[in-house]
C-alpha cells in the first residue's frame, strides 16, 4: 500500500482519467484530410497522445514547414473543441476515486498535453476542477516528457520530489515522472503498452482506475 507515502497525486488528464483517445484521433485524422497530408495510421495517432500539441504534430510530420504545423494546430484545435467528434467522458469510477482521494486530504493536480482551453472546457464538462489544487497545460510550459511541468506543480504546492507521484498512461508521463525525480504509478489501459510503461520503472502499472484508488486510499 502507498498511502501513507505521498502527499501530492499528480494525474494524467487524456488516456488516464478522461476516456478521450477516439476523439483525438479522429480530430487528427481530420485534419490530415483537411490539410491533403499524408495519411498516418491509428497507432501512429495513438502514440503522440499525451504530448503538448506542436511536438505530436513535429513527430508525426518532421519535415513539414512552421506554417503547417500552425495550420495544423488551429484546424485540429477547431475540430477538438467544435463537438463535433461528441463529448468525452472520464473513465468509468474515475470521479468517485478523485472524489475520495480528495476527501482523504491529498493534493491534487494534473499535468495534462492539452492546451488550458481544451483542459478547462474537459474540468467544466466533467465538474471536476474543484478537486484539483493546481493543474498545468502544455501550452504554458515544456511538453511531456520534460519534468519542468511537474516540477511547477511541486513548487506551487511547495511539496518535494519524495512526497510526490505522477500517474499516467504513456511513457511520457514516467519518463517526466523520472526526469523530476518522483515516483509514478502506470495505467495500462490507455495509450502505450506495458512494456514501455515498465520500461521507466513506475511503482507498478495497473489495469483499472479503481485499482489507482484502492492502492491509495487511506
Amino acid at each position: 500500500m502507498l498511502n501513507n507515502r505521498f502527499k501530492l497525486l499528480v494525474f494524467d488528464w487524456d488516456g488516464t482519467l478522461m476516456d478521450s483517445e477516439a476523439q483525438i484521433v479522429s480530430s487528427l485524422t481530420n485534419v490530415i484530410a483537411e490539410l491533403e497530408l499524408d495519411e498516418r495510421t491509428n497507432p501512429a495517432l495513438r502514440n503522440v497522445i499525451g504530448l503538448g500539441l506542436p511536438e505530436a504534430i513535429r513527430q508525426l510530420y518532421p519535415d513539414e514547414e512552421k506554417d503547417i504545423v500552425e495550420r495544423f494546430i488551429e484546424r485540429y484545435r477547431h475540430h477538438f473543441l467544435s463537438g463535433n467528434q461528441g463529448a468525452s467522458v472520464l473513465f468509468a469510477g474515475a470521479i468517485d476515486v478523485i472524489r475520495r482521494l480528495h476527501a482523504q486530504g491529498y493534493l491534487l493536480a494534473v499535468a495534462t498535453g492539452k492546451s488550458r482551453r481544451g483542459l478547462d472546457r474537459s474540468l467544466d464538462e466533467t465538474k471536476s476542477g474543484e478537486y484539483f489544487h493546481v493543474t498545468r497545460c502544455a501550452d504554458e510550459t515544456f511538453s511531456k516528457p520534460h519534468p519542468q511541468m511537474l516540477l511547477e506543480i511541486m513548487t506551487d504546492l511547495d511539496v518535494g520530489p519524495d512526497e510526490t507521484l505522477m500517474i499516467g498512461d504513456t511513457e511520457y508521463d514516467l519518463q517526466m515522472a523520472a526526469e523530476a525525480g518522483t515516483a509514478s504509478l502506470g495505467v495500462t489501459y490507455g495509450v502505450h503498452e506495458l512494456e514501455r510503461l515498465l520500461a521507466h520503472q513506475p511503482l507498478a502499472c495497473l489495469d483499472d482506475i479503481s485499482e489507482v484508488g484502492r492502492l491509495l486510499y487511506k
